[in-house]
C-alpha cells in the first residue's frame, strides 16, 4: 500500500502571492508532507503527504496556525433503523474516521445525523456509503457537494461586501470634511480646528480597526511566521497615516492630519478585494458549468420495477432507463433501444452520434429520440463526466513553468518594498530641501511607497489565466492535464500525426483480394481470417470482418504469434500461415511468387497490401483502406496555416503513405516507423529547439505521446494513449488539435500581458510614489485595481472563438 496520499484543500484569507508563499512554506515544514502547490486564483492547496504520519486534521491545524483559514461545509440527514443511542454512538464514530469528517453528531431521540466536513476531499455520497456499510439508511440529503465550497466562498464575499459598505459609510463623510476643510468650504467660526479633528478622528477609527481588522490579524500572522505579505504593507500604510493623525490632534507635532488618508487606503483596498473576488468567482464558472451537467436523478429497474433514485444512489449492474430529451445519469453500456444521443456537451461534437445496443452512452449527455435501457457501469467518481472535472481542477491547480518567476519575485517584493519606503521615509525628511512639514511630508510619501506596491497581480496573473483557458478548453473538447501542457501546447512548431485513428477513421476494410494462382480467394481469405482472429490489430480486424461479412467458417489455430510492426503467424489444419507486410516476408526469405506488380498498383492506391504466406510460400495480397476522417484534410490545412509544419508517421510503406499524404495535403511522411521506433522519430524530430507534439490514438503511440514535448490522444482511442498523454481531444476530429493550440497561444498571451502589466505597475509607480508625485489615496486606488485588470483581462478568454 502507498501511503503518499494527495489532497486538496479549499483554502480561506489568501490576499496575494506572498500568502501562497507563506502557506507553502508552512505546510512543507510538517513532517510527512512531500509537496505542497498553493493556488491563489482557485484558493486551493493541493498536499501530497504520508498518510502514516500525517491526518487531515494536523494540515488545517497548520494552515491555521499560518493566519489561513479551511472551506467546510455542514449537512443534515435524517437516518434509518437506528435501535438505540448504542447504534447512535457507533455511527458516530464510524464518521468521525472517515478522512475529511472533522466533527459528526448523531441524535437517536431526533434520528438525525449533522456532520461538518471538506468538500474536496469526501463528498456526501461517500458519508451516506459509509453510513449505509454500517447497517443505516440515510435521507433528506442536505446541499449538493459540489455547492458547499462555493457557498464557503459566496459568504467570504458577503463578509467583503460588509466590510466594504461598513467602510463606505464612514469614509464618504470623513473625506467630504476633509476636503471641505481644506478648500475652505467650512466656516471656521461653526467648527473649532480641533473639533474637526475629533469628528474626524471618530468617523477613521471604525474604518481603521473594524473594516481594516483582518489587515492588522493577517500581518501579525505573517510576520510570526517569519514573513511579510500585503496586508503587512497595508496595515502599516494606513497606521502610519493615522497614528500621525493622532499625535497632530493631541498637540505633540504640528501639521495637517491624515485620517481621510487612513480611512480611504483602506476603503479603496476594501473595493479592490470586493471586485476582485468576485471577478475570480467567475474563473471557476467552466468547473460549475460541468458539474452542472449532471443529471439529478435516474429511473432504474429494481425487483422488476422501475424506480425514480438520486443519481448517487445508482450503482454499478443497475438497469437504467433514459426516455427521450433525459440527461443519460451515468456511463454505461445500451442494452435495449436505439437513439441520437447529443454529445456536444463534453466532446464539442454538434451532430447527435446515433447508439444502437452494445454502443457505450456517457453520463450527462442527452438522449434526443428513442427510449434507451443501459447497464451501468460508471458511477460515481468514475464516470467520464466526473474524471473530466478532476482533470481541469488538477489543471488548474498546478503551476506553470512561466509562473516561476513572478514566484521568486513575491517571495522578496515585500522586504524590498518595506526597505524602499524606509530609504524614502530618510531621503525626504534628511535630504530634500527643507520646508515647513517635513515630517508630514516624508510619512505621506513614505504611505505612498507602502500601499502602491502590489504582490497581489504578480500571483494572480498566471493563475487566473490558466482556470479561464482550461476550462475554456474543456468547454470545447480539450483536456489539459496540467497548467504546463497548456503553456507548452502554444510554443508548438511540428504536429506529427498518426495515421491510423487520427488522420484516418481506424477502421479499415478489404478492397481487394489477389492470388498468385494456387489458391482461390475463399480460401485464401479463410486462412487468412483464422489467424487473424487471434490479433487486435485494426488491418486484421479488417479481414476476419470481411470473412464475417462473407459467411465465411473460419477454423482452429495454433501456436499464435504477434510480430509487432510485421504481422502475425499460425498454423491453420496443419499449415503454416503468416499474414503480414513486405517486411516480415523478407525476413523469413519468403518469395514474392510474381506480385510485386500488384504490390505497387494496390500502394499507389493508397491501400496497405497484406501478404498471406502459405507453407513459406507468398500466395496472395489481401489489400485493406482506411477511410480518411472528413475533416482531417481541412484540420491539417488549419494546422499548416498556424505557421506548423505537419508531418505523419506510420508503419506503411513509403508509397501508400504518401499516396494518403498527398490526400490530406501533408508533405513530411514518417513511412515504415515500427512502433518502437516513432519515440525515437519524435526525439529526432526534438533536435535544433523545435517543440514537437504527437498525435495518436493507440496503445503503440503511447511511447511517442510521452517522447514528444506535448502528447495529445485523441478520445476515441485506448486509455493507454490517454494516460500518456498531457493533452486529451474528447472527441476523434483533429480540428481540436487547432483549437488546443490557439488556445494555448491566447492563454499565454494573456499570461504574458499580465505579468507586464503587474510588473510594469509597480516598476514605474513605486518609484513615482517615492519621488512624491502620488498621493496616497491615489496610490491605494491604483494599487486596489491593478488586481482586478489582471482578473479581468484574463477573464477576457472566456469570450474568445476557437
Amino acid at each position: 500500500m502507498n501511503p503518499i496520499n494527495q489532497i486538496t484543500l479549499p483554502i480561506t484569507g489568501m490576499h496575494c502571492a506572498n500568502c501562497v508563499a507563506t502557506l507553502e512554506r508552512s505546510l512543507k515544514k510538517l513532517d510527512g508532507v512531500e509537496n505542497v502547490v498553493v493556488n491563489l486564483s482557485s484558493e486551493r492547496a493541493t498536499i501530497s503527504m504520508n498518510a502514516l504520519k500525517l491526518e487531515v486534521s494536523d494540515l488545517i491545524a497548520r494552515i491555521e496556525q499560518a493566519g489561513f483559514g479551511v472551506a467546510t461545509g455542514e449537512a443534515d440527514l435524517v437516518i434509518e433503523r437506528l435501535a438505540d443511542d448504542n447504534d447512535a454512538r457507533v455511527l458516530e464514530r464510524a464518521l468521525e474516521k472517515i478522512a475529511g469528517v472533522l466533527e459528526a453528531h448523531v441524535s437517536f431521540a431526533n434520528e438525525k445525523a449533522r456532520f461538518k466536513y471538506i468538500p474536496t476531499v469526501v463528498s456526501q455520497a461517500d458519508i451516506r456509503a459509509v453510513i449505509t456499510k454500517a447497517g443505516f439508511k440515510a435521507l433528506e440529503l442536505g446541499n449538493n457537494a459540489e455547492d458547499v465550497e462555493a457557498d464557503a466562498r459566496q459568504k467570504e464575499i458577503a463578509h467583503q461586501r460588509y466590510l466594504l459598505v461598513l467602510g463606505l459609510v464612514f469614509t464618504i463623510p470623513l473625506f467630504l470634511i476633509s476636503m471641505a476643510h481644506d478648500f475652505g468650504l467650512l466656516p471656521l467660526h461653526w467648527f473649532s480646528h480641533n473639533f474637526l479633528n475629533y469628528i474626524m478622528w471618530a468617523l477613521a477609527t471604525p474604518v481603521q480597526f473594524y473594516a481594516g481588522r483582518s489587515y492588522y490579524s493577517g500581518a501579525y500572522k505573517s510576520l510570526r511566521n517569519g514573513s511579510a505579505n500585503m496586508d503587512v504593507l497595508i496595515a502599516m500604510g494606513s497606521s502610519v497615516a493615522y497614528f500621525f493623525s493622532i499625535f497632530i490632534v493631541f498637540g505633540a507635532i504640528s501639521g495637517h492630519v491624515y485620517f481621510e488618508t487612513a480611512a480611504v487606503i483602506i476603503t479603496l483596498i476594501r473595493l479592490g478585494k470586493f471586485l476582485e473576488a468576485r471577478a475570480k468567482g467567475r474563473t471557476s464558472e467552466a468547473i460549475r458549468k460541468l458539474m452542472g451537467l449532471r443529471a439529478v436523478t435516474a429511473h432504474v429497474i429494481r425487483a422488476g420495477l422501475e424506480k425514480e433514485v438520486p443519481i448517487d444512489d445508482v450503482c454499478v449492474g443497475d438497469i437504467v432507463i433514459v426516455k427521450p430529451g433525459e440527461k443519460i445519469p451515468v456511463d454505461g453500456v445500451i442494452t435495449e433501444g436505439r437513439s441520437a444521443v447529443d454529445e456536444s456537451m463534453l466532446t464539442g461534437e454538434s451532430i447527435p452520434v446515433e447508439k444502437k445496443p452494445g454502443d457505450a452512452v456517457i453520463g450527462a449527455t442527452l438522449n434526443k429520440l428513442g427510449l434507451l435501457k443501459f447497464e451501468a457501469v460508471k458511477v460515481g467518481k468514475e464516470t467520464a463526466l466526473a474524471q473530466i472535472v478532476k482533470l481541469v481542477e488538477d489543471a488548474q491547480g498546478s503551476k506553470a513553468p512561466i509562473q516561476k518567476m513572478a514566484d521568486r519575485v513575491s517571495a522578496i517584493f515585500v522586504p524590498v518594498v518595506l526597505a524602499l519606503a524606509c530609504l524614502t521615509f530618510v531621503g525626504w525628511y534628511f535630504f530634500a530641501p527643507q520646508a515647513a512639514n517635513q515630517l508630514s511630508h516624508a510619512l505621506i510619501n513614505m504611505v505612498a511607497v507602502l500601499v502602491i506596491a502590489c504582490p497581489c497581480a504578480m500571483g494572480l496573473a498566471t493563475p487566473t489565466a490558466v482556470m479561464v483557458g482550461s476550462g475554456k478548453a474543456a468547454e470545447n473538447g480539450v483536456l489539459f492535464k496540467t497548467s504546463e501542457a497548456l503553456e507548452r501546447a502554444g510554443k508548438i512548431s511540428i504536429v506529427v500525426l498518426d495515421k491510423t485513428g487520427t488522420i484516418t477513421k481506424g477502421q479499415p476494410a478489404v478492397t481487394d483480394i489477389i492470388t498468385a494462382g494456387a489458391w482461390n480467394k475463399e480460401e485464401l481469405l479463410r486462412l487468412a481470417a483464422s489467424v487473424e482472429k487471434g490479433s487486435e490489430h485494426p488491418l486484421g480486424e479488417a479481414i476476419w470482418a470481411e470473412a464475417a461479412a462473407r459467411g465465411i467458417t473460419l477454423s482452429a489455430l495454433s501456436g499464435f504469434t504477434s510480430e509487432a510492426g510485421h504481422g502475425v503467424h499460425a498454423e491453420v489444419e496443419g499449415r503454416k500461415i503468416a499474414v503480414g507486410n513486405v517486411r516480415m516476408m523478407i525476413a523469413r526469405g519468403y518469395s514474392m511468387n510474381g506480385l510485386e506488380s500488384e504490390l505497387q498498383r494496390l500502394q499507389a492506391g493508397a491501400k496497405t497490401a497484406m501478404l498471406v504466406a502459405i507453407d513459406e510460400k507468398v500466395e496472395g495480397v489481401i489489400a485493406v483502406t482506411d477511410t480518411l476522417k472528413s475533416t482531417s484534410k481541412e484540420a491539417i490545412a488549419q494546422l499548416q496555416k498556424m505557421g506548423l509544419t505537419v508531418a505523419m508517421i506510420t508503419g506503411d510503406n513509403k508509397k501508400t503513405a504518401q499516396a494518403i499524404a498527398r490526400q490530406v495535403g501533408i508533405n513530411a511522411v514518417l513511412a515504415e516507423v515500427l512502433p518502437e521506433g516513432k519515440s525515437f522519430e519524435i526525439k529526432k524530430l526534438q533536435a535544433g529547439k523545435n517543440i514537437v507534439a504527437m498525435v495518436g490514438d493507440g496503445v503503440n503511440d503511447a511511447p511517442a505521446l510521452a517522447q514528444a514535448d506535448v502528447g495529445i490522444a485523441i478520445g476515441t482511442g485506448s486509455d493507454v494513449a490517454m494516460a500518456a498523454a498531457p493533452v486529451t481531444l474528447m472527441s476523434g476530429d483533429l480540428a481540436g488539435v487547432a483549437r488546443a493550440i490557439r488556445l494555448s497561444r491566447k492563454t499565454l498571451g494573456t499570461i504574458r500581458q499580465n505579468l507586464f502589466w503587474a510588473f510594469f505597475y509597480n516598476v514605474i509607480l513605486i518609484p513615482a510614489a517615492a519621488f512624491g508625485f502620488l498621493n496616497p489615496m491615489l496610490a491605494a486606488g491604483a494599487m486596489a485595481f491593478s488586481s482586478v485588470f489582471v482578473v479581468s483581462n484574463s477573464l477576457r478568454l472566456k469570450t474568445i472563438k476557437i
